[in-house]
């Protein structure tokens, strides 16, 4: 497990640097009709464009890289109850040992079992408290399910929506809260700027010669929690398990030597390139924490969706294209009603010189 400490921010970075009023209603509860129906804000120039996802290719060149998270969301939400019949919700957040059953989970209930307790979940299966994980005063809970995690999450598990998504999740969303390449399950939140691809939008890049490889980063739950300190440099970031493998290395090396740029998909393909920047190939669990003082070795573009205020989400868009520069573009966003959030519209940023 590589830790990563934060960069020193300067004394001037607080959450309120990070902060808009947004409408409630501009938070997008369901997808778009189609994937790549959703509109484009280029936000690469001191003009920004607002153009439909379908013009996206058409913003690339011949020799550019495009890298994608391949993670799968796993339907990690379950419910179930204790022994005296109190309801119970468990959110997985990992898989620890799928042969032996144990994930490491979050849990709602009005009050915690004890070790060794049985809790029947919904579906017919067990789920046994072994205590808390990573360690005796950790964040989340260890269980021993009677049976394989991922075949019970799939037949018996919820899709894993976020908080501001209001609804029940529906057999919509399982299709649609996921990305046309998921590969490689273990995610509890989808890397939504991929959520835009469709396989014509695919196609269309590979036949203007751009290159396509993937990583993989997990998801977790803590992409949703909120920073609680005033200066962002007391945040303490959460863990996420990535993987970066040799040929998507060996492509970004090819990129920069051919003059190309590489584009990173979603934020989380951020992190898991400019955690492994030092490294080469990796697999490991990263916080790296991306705020506007950060020295980016690897991503030249980004695409992303639209972030909530005062998020570290937030910080990492701006340490790409500048403060002033994501502030202004947002505030467009805003004034031109575009969709936030998850099942929201897409943004194009340029890493500032």
């Amino acid at each position: 497990m590589t830790s990563f400490a934060p960069p020193v921010a300067a004394p001037e970075w607080t959450l309120a640097d990070f902060d808009f009023d947004l409408p409630p209603e501009l938070i997008a509860q369901q997808p778009a009709p189609q994937r790549a129906g959703s509109r484009l804000l280029d936000g690469r120039g001191t003009q920004a464009q607002d153009l439909l996802f379908t013009d996206f290719p058409n913003l690339l060149q011949p020799g550019d890289l495009l890298v994608f998270n391949d993670t799968q969301v796993i339907k990690a939400r379950l419910y179930g109850h204790k022994p005296s019949g109190g309801r119970l919700e468990l959110l997985v957040e990992r898989v620890l040992d799928a042969a032996s059953g144990e994930v490491a989970a979050h849990m709602k209930v009005s009050k915690k079992p004890a070790p060794g307790t049985v809790l029947q979940m919904d579906g017919g299966f067990s789920a046994t408290l072994l205590g808390r994980w990573p360690h005796a005063e950790g964040p989340l809970y260890k269980l021993a399910f009677s049976g394989d995690p991922y075949t019970l999450m799939a037949a018996h598990g919820h899709v894993p929506l976020p908080p501001y998504i209001t609804h029940e999740d529906t057999a919509e969303d399982e299709a649609r809260y996921q990305t046309v390449f998921a590969a490689k399950p273990g995610a509890v939140a989808a890397p939504t700027a991929a959520l835009h691809f469709d396989e014509a939008i695919l196609a269309q890049l590979e036949a203007r010669g751009v290159e396509r490889a993937n990583i993989t980063l997990h998801v977790g739950a803590g992409t949703f929690q909120p920073v609680k300190t005033e200066r962002i440099s007391d945040h303490l970031m959460h863990f996420e398990r990535f993987e970066v493998p040799a040929a998507t290395h060996e492509a970004v090396a090819r990129c920069k030597a051919r003059g190309g740029r590489v584009l990173a998909v979603g934020t989380t393909t951020v992190r898991a390139l400019e955690s492994a920047a030092h490294l080469g190939p990796a697999c490991d669990d990263t916080n790296i924490f991306i705020t506007p003082d950060f020295e980016f070795k690897v991503v030249d573009l980004l695409l992303t969706n639209f972030h909530l205020p005062k998020s570290t989400l937030m910080m990492l868009i701006s340490a790409l294209a500048g403060h002033p520069q994501v502030m202004a573009l947002y505030q467009h966003a805003i004034a031109q009603r575009y969709r936030f959030f998850s099942y929201g519209d897409a943004m194009l940023l340029q890493r500032r010189p």
